[in-house]
């Protein structure tokens, strides 16, 4: 019988900041917990995006903000669109027994979260009939979810969650992906404070978004002015990084990213997940064409596809993800531990024996097609650094981290 309290949280801390100190703080503040475990994305994240600094070093960030557990979360789902980013997250948490999972959110209450899915659950078929119908339009896949949502809320008093916000968004996906698994965990938001999720100015208080963060780091070509908007260690982390490799963007990636479009041609980018409608003529004409990432992107962008769904594509072909490979993995079929605590590693040894899924400490020790892409992504990832030279081979060679 597992007698401690574990409360879980989904993250990428791109980098950790005071927001997410305070959402870490209040979680276990209000769940009573005894471990709060962080599932974390990997070296490239859910708006396809590389991290500015690779996972070990915001391991390193979490586990000095208070988490206990940092689990990876795979590449195959840290890079897809929401609902299946949520679905690895939550069945993750669940496996790892945890009581509750906390989510930030612009709602702050769960209650409309509840309300929104149970209309959904109801109005099924006019939800995704509006769906389609927006989608042969030509609206990109988010906003048909948008248009399907109005659909059957336009005319409802019940309290619902607004799910044209970004952190609403994905707990709404949160409490969709536990519903479906019959998960026992207690869903708990606690609302955002500070900027909006993609303010790009920093502000005058201590809480900045993770955008205006890392927006001022690429303008002014330092992070010396983000400094009041993170945690101290956090931020010694940041500076250490920086000064040892600088930060990883797709500035850096796109060379990389230009030969492997370039040496695919379109016929076998279509092979690529998520790649359809012909969208690889435009990638392969951009990339012959455009020598910046930024030029590349207002090349291919359109009114079909999210600035962030055309990243989540470019990638894929980056690191070489295909769809066969997206079909083999459904579900995570592994615990990935990037670090702990010594809360963590008592909570652990209440529960290994008991984890459905296998706990990875070491990757040599699983072969595994989803392991096997996050092992891929690390050495691609660390590739675009420039200085010093990388050493690849990384999640072969680092343990644990233990603090």
């Amino acid at each position: 019988m597992i007698t401690l309290i574990a409360t879980g949280i989904v993250v990428e801390y791109n980098p950790f900041h005071n927001g997410h100190l305070f959402h870490l703080q209040e979680a276990k503040r209000q769940t009573d917990a005894d471990t709060i475990i962080a599932v974390m994305s990997g070296n490239f994240l859910q708006r396809g995006e590389p991290a500015i600094v690779d996972k070990w070093t915001r391991t390193r960030m979490a586990l000095a903000g208070g988490a206990d557990l940092v689990i990876e979360l795979p590449y195959a789902f840290a890079t897809a669109h929401a609902p299946q980013f949520a679905k690895g997250a939550i069945q993750l948490l669940d496996a790892l027994y945890c009581s509750y999972f906390c989510f930030g959110s612009e709602e702050g209450s769960i209650a409309p979260f509840t309300n929104s899915l149970t209309l959904i659950s109801t109005q099924q078929q006019l939800y995704e009939s509006a769906i389609k119908e927006a989608m042969r339009e030509g609206i990109s896949y988010p906003n048909a979810l948008r248009k399907g949502y109005e659909a059957i809320s336009h005319d409802t008093s019940i309290d619902l969650a607004d799910l044209s916000e970004p952190n609403n968004i994905l707990g709404f996906h949160y409490m969709q992906a536990a519903n479906d698994i019959h998960s026992s965990m207690i869903p708990l938001t606690i609302e955002r404070i500070g900027t909006h999720y993609h303010d790009p100015a920093l502000p005058a208080d201590s809480v900045a978004s993770a955008t205006s963060i890392r927006k001022s780091i690429f303008t002014n070509e330092s992070a010396e002015d983000v400094q009041p908007f993170m945690p101290p260690t956090s931020y010694r982390l940041l500076k250490n990084w920086e000064d040892l490799n600088g930060f990883q963007s797709w500035d850096a990636l796109y060379p990389l990213l230009r030969y492997s479009i370039l040496r695919e041609e379109p016929e076998r980018l279509t092979e690529i997940a998520d790649i359809r409608e012909g969208i690889e003529f435009s990638f392969f004409r951009a990339a012959k064409e455009q020598t910046t990432f930024q030029g590349f992107m207002q090349a291919v962008k359109s009114k079909r596809y999210t600035w962030t769904s055309i990243q989540r594509m470019l990638v894929h072909i980056l690191t070489g993800y295909r769809k066969a490979t997206r079909e083999q993995i459904t579900d995570p079929s592994y615990i990935r531990l990037l670090g702990m605590t010594e809360s963590g590693r008592c909570y652990l040894r209440s529960i290994k024996k008991q984890l459905p899924l296998p706990l990875v400490s070491r990757v040599a020790s699983l072969s595994d097609p989803s392991l096997l892409m996050d092992v891929k992504s690390t050495d691609i990832y660390m590739s675009g650094i420039q200085s010093p030279a990388p050493t690849l081979g990384q999640d072969y060679r680092t343990p644990p981290i233990f603090v």
